[in-house]
């Protein structure tokens, strides 16, 4: 598919980010290095999404503090404009709440376990059949949720896990959902460590050693897998390398 000014490999991608200070990560550093330019939108900030991906060669849903569950405006708006890249046959990334808003868009649940469980820190994952036959999946993967996803009807379940069974899915042939965080740098997860400290007494939550220390465990497995992850996303996107 090509876009109106040319190939998809020449036309940047849409990044939807919700903070001020938020940063699209190792995703973005990678997206770069296979020769896309970014088009980074905060609607939080009252910056508009495009009303059509004519001129984008994809798009991805970062994550943020606040639910899909809030009524404020933008997130309405935000979850109804995920049809413009279902639509249109555009590849879509949904991450932690970009995956939650695919969610809600195509009529799924988001909510916590009656519980109050969370996962932040390092937690196990496994590929389904369906996973499995794409790729290599990691066995521990960063997360920072308090709220899961009922798996949209159509979709393909791609990972699971005990605590939130959906972890990873597929909806068509170019929306793709992850619960998870491969998008962290270093600097971003000890920034994380420190400002989401007071989440790290909630159920099922591991302290900021546990952060820290996983990561010098289990992260170039899973740096190595959103490499080879986001080639299936993004056609033609070699992976390069990515700073830590």
């Amino acid at each position: 598919m090509t876009g109106a000014r040319g190939s998809n490999a020449d036309l940047p991608i849409l990044i939807v980010l919700h903070q001020e200070g938020s940063s699209p990560g190792r995703v973005g550093q990678l997206l770069q290095s296979c020769g896309h330019r970014l088009d980074i939108r905060r609607p939080p900030l009252g910056e508009r999404l495009p009303e059509t991906l004519e001129n984008h060669a994809g798009v991805v849903v970062f994550g943020g503090p606040m639910s899909v569950n809030d009524h404020d405006d933008y997130l309405s708006h935000e979850i109804d404009w995920v049809g413009v890249p279902l639509r249109e046959n555009k590849p879509f990334l949904g991450i932690c709440l970009g995956a939650q808003m695919l969610v809600k868009h195509l009529g799924g649940r988001v909510e916590g376990r009656p519980d109050g469980l969370v996962e932040i820190g390092w937690y196990p994952i496994r590929p389904t059949p369906a996973g499995r036959a794409l790729m290599d999946w990691p066995r521990m993967v960063y997360q920072f949720h308090r709220e899961g996803f009922t798996l949209p009807r159509g979709a393909t379940l791609l990972a699971t896990a005990d605590d939130y069974p959906n972890q990873a899915f597929r909806f068509g042939e170019n929306a793709w959902a992850l619960q998870f965080h491969a998008d962290l740098t270093r600097v971003m997860m000890q920034r994380w460590v420190v400002r989401g400290a007071h989440r790290f007494t909630l159920p099922g939550a591991q302290d900021g050693r546990h952060h820290l220390d996983g990561r010098m465990m289990f992260d170039a497995r899973l740096l190595g897998w959103l490499k080879d992850f986001l080639g299936f996303v993004f056609d033609r996107c070699a992976p390069g390398s990515a700073r830590s």
